[in-house]
């Protein structure tokens, strides 16, 4: 068996003891990383261990919550648990997202344990160019 050496895994350990498992009301924070690319911002979000059916994306005005329930797994009558270093319990994000992002055509994807989700930036919010238009021509004053 492989042991790996961490002095800070007791701590740890206790820490989530004392603190326990994400509940609905009070969730554990999930890490994530945002960027743009192109004409999109993707949010990507570390939730592995987790189901698809466990992940509940939300969009409410501009702000987006992503949440996330790890259960345990199912437990087996012969079978002695000897370390859980897992965190189990919910997990949760709030994003406020500027108006200039399409909420409306926002996509996910689930893989390897990320959750992906690309967000549009809005066809209003694109840089466009105005055309000039050619006057009437020259207009008197008459008085």
């Amino acid at each position: 068996m492989l042991m790996r050496t961490d002095p800070f895994r007791e701590l740890d350990r206790m820490t989530q003891q004392l603190m326990g498992p994400g509940t609905w009301s009070k969730p554990s924070v999930v890490p994530m990383d945002a960027y743009r690319e192109g004409d999109e911002y993707v949010v990507a979000f570390d939730v592995p261990g987790v189901t698809a059916d466990a992940i509940d994306i939300d969009v409410e005005r501009n702000m987006l919550t992503v949440k996330a329930e790890r259960r345990p797994t199912a437990k087996v009558d012969n079978v002695k648990m000897e370390l859980s270093e897992r965190p189990l319990g919910v997990f949760s994000r709030q994003i406020m997202l500027a108006d200039t992002l399409d909420t409306e055509r926002i996509q996910a994807d689930y893989d390897a344990g990320v959750l992906t989700l690309r967000i549009p930036i809005a066809e209003r919010a694109k840089p466009r160019k105005v055309s000039i238009g050619a006057g009437s021509g020259r207009k008197e004053i008459s008085g």
